[in-house]
């Protein structure tokens, strides 16, 4: 197979005319014409040396290494295309285009200006003709084949509104030679702009609003979006694709600098050069020149004169085949108006990149990637800098503005030192070039352009909105942004918001493009892009009104979290809802720990419990938890019960991330404020910790002693949910002690006791506790309690119980003999608890997987892993359970037999070196059941 050149490469592109019309009118004879084509295309290429790097249907693309191959192939194809049989179809007409240049190779793809100018230069070309740009002709003139020749067909506007490209027509002498003018726009009347660099992406949104505006019946297309978004250079690409339908051309004019209504007709007569005799209204001179034209208008900018927008109307209504595609931050609101919202750039996740070869098909990162190389030529993705390139893009919302200013910013800041410094990104992105408006050179400039339209009233529902972080609802937004509940700043009557204003003041920010409604939420929710809200907190500061709306905004979510239902089945469905509230609730707190009284904060950590527990948040949990337990008021003999409670609830965090001494500690303060209160409940909830603390570090008689001091407080209050707990505890102790019949009785009466509460949580944890148990028994019905343990865990959405099920039946499956499976199990559970910050149970995942590595003859990678994990468990001060020794021993022992004494030395001192997040990639590399593993997750 030919190598992938690179460097400098020439593009052979290709595409049967007619393609479409083709299939229609003869799909039979289709079916075996384009087999045919292809052979023919493919064969004169490797004949040739060159590379086929994809096909499309229709035709293909190939890479050269040297031009005068590329030039031979092309004409080698249209031989074997004008010399076949056809039959019924006829001979299929194929246009070809060649254009050299530098192009970047990953993987066997290719991307990059040279790529997409080669595919511009073939569409302005005919079926059977061969055209070839002036960086290709350059290099084949003094080497063209006997009888062929070069003709200068001049310079030619592309459809890619770049620079004009000179073009030639490759003529030989037993081919055809005569061919109808190019398909450019010089083709057609256009003042459409040259454009200083190439259009990327959105595919998908060209083509639909090429059909949009090639439909008949649809006159007015609107494209909508917040600034920076690139309607301009969408709808500029979209007109320039569809001129060849408008027999009378396409005209764009520009009402960037019009904010006198009165000039609107002005403007659009100017642009289409029609002189202003001053004899009538102008507006009915426009009807008359545009009343028999079949004509596209671009009006761009729309937003500013939209109070004119019914001139628009009436043109259409006097010209029955013009049509209009007008740019605009909010709809015109005329008769027939299909609006097409231009969201920004597809984006990569940071959290889970692609590989880097196909990191590039995201539009966000090529546009960066192409601006940055603009600037300085070298630049390129890497493995290095993968990350902080597309982190940026991601901090950046994927706006076209926004990433074509930091990209300019690359020319003395690498990615990871740009990424630093994008905490605020609206004084960072100030480099515009000088030759655009004012308002597309920085970032806030464009933005202020929006701002600047709004009323009064618009502008402080904009501002306060801001306050939301992810987003918000209806219901929020009528409880925070009006003046009342909160003290509104004087001298400020023009912006005061009563409820009645809100609800029309977003329906208005949305028609404008700065807000967003989420079309996938279940409530009616609205979003804001995180750079317009930057600059929305900007303004809110600047307005003095910033103290009063955190207040506002801190009081309605803890109200939110506080209102959380009491029966567990209600509450499981209000912890789904609430996730998207997640943000919002940070907010509040962070608002809360500046607050002289400790009071909130105490209550919203509180609240907040829950929702960080069911999103598996443990670490923000207890950091926020003794953060608030830090604050010098938290200690006032009111806000006794309140820090009891947190102390409590920061104290079980601390004993699963094996911090015992802080641990101990949080619990005997947490204890002895509940004792001094008389709260019996309290002081078993602060047992709980030292109880998991105890079995952890394999002290079951000291857990057992905590356990029958709380079942007995926990009577003594006859409450159920607690003392179904404490059973569940003496169920755990004897299990991990190997006493499997006793751990088995205890887990069946803390069952019984939960199916009669109604939670399906605590249901489903006695679920898993008796199937894990099970397992250890080789019950078959193991596998039929682990499953309905998790079943109820996915839908709760519950981390930590899917991650422990994961395991038990990864156990389970490793003692059937069904390793493959075991592997998939443990690694998925390995994901989840490394998510969770549970690194004892991740020692007992890479146990799990080497038990699986051993099993299937790996046994350095077994070693490795049996390392890592015993590092992990002194770390923690967390031995083995008995009730895993015996399989643990299993893996050890089958890992000697195949290594001699000396490797498994070395491995298993390679595997205690391991830091965590090595041995968790190490875990997970070249696995077969890693990419089963990550996707699930």
């Amino acid at each position: 197979m030919p190598q992938h050149p690179s460097g400098t490469v020439t593009f052979l592109f290709s595409e049967i005319e007619d393609f479409s019309r083709l299939w229609e009118q003869h799909p039979q004879a289709m079916k075996a014409a384009v087999p045919q084509h292809d052979a023919i295309m493919k064969g004169v290429i490797a004949s040739r040396g060159g590379y086929i790097v994809k096909t499309t249907g229709a035709g293909l693309l190939a890479a050269f290494a040297v031009a005068d191959d590329a030039l031979v192939a092309a004409l080698d194809a249209q031989h074997g295309l004008v010399s076949a049989a056809w039959g019924e179809t006829g001979p299929l007409r194929v246009r070809m285009a060649l254009h050299t240049g530098p192009a970047e190779e990953r993987n066997g793809d290719y991307f990059g200006p040279t790529l997409n100018r080669a595919a511009r230069l073939m569409v302005v070309g005919h079926g059977g003709q061969i055209l070839v740009s002036r960086p290709t002709s350059e290099l084949v003139r003094d080497h063209l084949p006997q009888g062929v020749a070069l003709r200068d067909l001049g310079e030619q506007r592309l459809k890619d509104l770049s620079r004009p490209e000179h073009v030639f027509q490759l003529v030989a002498a037993d081919l055809p030679a005569d061919f109808p003018p190019l398909k450019s726009l010089d083709a057609h009347a256009n003042n459409l702009p040259i454009q200083p660099t190439a259009f990327i992406g959105r595919e998908t949104e060209l083509e639909t609003l090429r059909k949009l505006l090639l439909q008949a019946g649809i006159r007015l297309v609107t494209l909508t979006g917040p600034g920076g978004t690139g309607k301009t250079r969408l709808a500029l690409q979209v007109v320039a694709n569809v001129v060849d339908g408008f027999d009378d051309g396409v005209c764009f004019v520009d009402f960037a600098l019009v904010t006198d209504t009165r000039l609107v007709a002005s403007t659009i007569a100017q642009a289409l050069g029609i002189r202003d005799p001053g004899a009538g209204p102008l507006g009915d001179i426009l009807k008359d020149y545009l009343q028999e034209k079949q004509m596209l208008l671009l009006l761009d900018n729309m937003e500013q004169v939209v109070a004119e927008a019914p001139l628009v109307a009436e043109l259409l209504d006097a010209a029955p085949h013009l049509k209009v595609l007008a740019t605009s931050r909010s709809i015109l609101r005329l008769r027939g108006e299909r609006e097409f919202q231009v969201l920004p750039l597809p984006l990569p996740d940071p959290r889970h990149l692609p590989p880097l070869a196909t990191l590039s098909q995201y539009a966000a990162v090529e546009l960066f990637v192409q601006r940055a190389a603009s600037v300085r030529p070298d630049f390129k993705v890497t493995n290095e800098n993968a990350a902080a390139v597309a982190e940026i893009c991601y901090r950046l919302d994927g706006l076209p503005l926004a990433i074509e200013l930091a990209a300019a910013r690359i020319r003395v800041l690498p990615p990871e030192a740009l990424l630093q410094r994008l905490s605020n990104r609206l004084k960072l992105l100030t480099s515009g070039l000088r030759d655009l408006p004012p308002r597309q050179r920085t970032l806030r400039g464009a933005i202020d352009w929006s701002y600047d339209l709004l009323d009064d009233r618009e502008k402080t529902l904009f501002r306060r909105l801001g306050m939301f972080a992810g987003g918000w609802t209806i219901e929020a937004a009528e409880a925070v942004c009006p003046d009342e509940g909160w003290s509104a700043p004087k001298g400020l009557p023009a912006s005061s918001l009563l409820v009645e204003d809100v609800l029309d003041g977003m329906e208005s920010l949305v028609a404008k493009s700065l807000i967003r409604q989420e079309p996938t939420s279940d409530d009616l929710r609205f979003t804001m892009l995180e750079t317009i809200r930057e600059y929305a907190l900007e303004r809110l500061t600047e307005s003095g009104e910033q103290d009063g709306l955190r207040e506002a905004h801190m009081l309605h979510y803890l109200r939110e979290l506080e209102a959380m239902p009491v029966k567990p089945a209600a509450r499981a469905t209000w912890l789904e809802h609430f996730k998207v509230e997640l943000d919002n609730a940070r907010t509040a707190l962070h608002t809360a720990l500046s607050c002289s009284d400790a009071e909130p904060a105490l209550r919203l950590v509180t609240a907040l419990w829950p929702v960080w527990n069911a999103e598996g948040q443990l670490s923000e949990a207890r950091l926020n938890a003794e953060t608030v337990l830090a604050l010098p008021g938290a200690k006032e003999p009111r806000l006794r019960a309140m820090r009891a409670d947190v102390l409590a609830r920061a104290a079980v965090i601390a004993a699963f991330q094996n911090d015992y001494i802080s641990s101990e500690a949080l619990s005997d303060e947490s204890k002895s404020l509940f004792q001094a209160l008389g709260d019996k409940a309290g002081m078993v909830r602060a047992l709980y910790s030292r109880i998991s603390a105890a079995w952890m570090r394999g002290d079951y008689v000291q857990a057992e002693t905590f356990v029958t001091e709380a079942l007995a407080l926990a009577r003594d209050v006859d409450d159920k949910w607690l003392i179904a707990q404490m059973i569940g505890s003496l169920g755990t102790i004897a299990r991990e002690r190997g006493e499997y019949a006793v751990a088995r009785a205890h887990f069946e009466d803390s069952l019984a006791l939960r199916r009669t509460l109604g939670d399906d949580e605590a249901l489903a944890d006695s679920l898993m506790n008796l199937g894990a148990t099970a397992v250890f028994q080789a019950d078959p019905t193991a596998e039929s309690l682990l499953q309905q343990a998790m079943q109820i865990f996915e839908r709760l959405g519950h981390k930590f119980g899917r991650a422990r099920t994961l395991h038990d039946l990864g156990f389970l499956a490793a003692d059937r003999g069904d390793f493959a499976l075991a592997g998939e199990k443990f690694a998925q559970s390995l994901v989840l608890f490394h998510e969770l910050g549970d690194r004892r149970n991740e020692a007992k995942c890479l146990e799990g997987l080497a038990r699986v590595s051993a099993a299937l003859h790996h046994p350095d990678r077994a070693a490795h892993l049996l390392g890592a994990a015993e590092s992990l468990r002194d770390k923690m001060q967390s031995p083995l359970p008995p009730s895993y020794r015996a399989a643990y021993e299993r893996t050890v022992t089958s890992v000697r037999s195949e290594l001699d004494a000396p490797a498994l030395a070395r491995s298993w001192a390679e595997g205690k070196t391991m830091t965590l997040e090595q041995a968790f990639a190490y875990a997970l590399k070249d696995e077969e059941l890693n990419d089963s593993a990550l996707a699930q997750e």
